[in-house]
């Protein structure tokens, strides 16, 4: 189960410095807001599967529960009750506002995983030549 995987690494680094990239310069009503949350998902994914060899479904699953669980939390204002109101890193990591449209932009991020998963998958299935490793 446990296995590191340098690509999903390598994506893992690429998609945060996106994500910072974004939040320090894209100052837009577009990439910023839904952008950001539609590849975090997947940045979470890549992070997930850089060290855990588990299948694709259930991984992207569990990632997309993670982040409607973090955004339902924000409509509860967990951070307020947890006294956390003035820690930016709280707000930075849980979020401050609850927002119907990150929740599609989650789903969204996780379906283009799956697709690009299920492609990979019939790409090597195609290519493998019977009775070869």
């Amino acid at each position: 189960m446990f296995q590191f995987n340098k690509r999903y690494f390598a994506l893992t680094i690429l998609l945060f410095i996106t994500e910072v990239v974004i939040a320090a310069y894209a100052h837009d009503s577009l990439i910023r807001p839904y952008g950001g949350d539609f590849l975090v998902v997947i940045l979470i994914y890549c992070f997930v599967k850089s060290f855990v060899n588990t299948p694709v479904i259930i991984t992207a699953l569990c990632v997309l529960l993670f982040a409607y669980t973090v955004e339902v939390s924000q409509y509860f204002k967990l951070v307020v009750h947890l006294g956390l109101k003035d820690s930016k890193l709280a707000n930075i990591l849980l979020g401050n506002s609850f927002s119907f449209t990150d929740i599609l932009a989650y789903t969204l991020g996780i379906l283009l995983v799956i697709i690009i998963e299920k492609m990979i998958a019939a790409n090597r299935a195609k290519n493998t030549v019977p009775g070869t490793v």
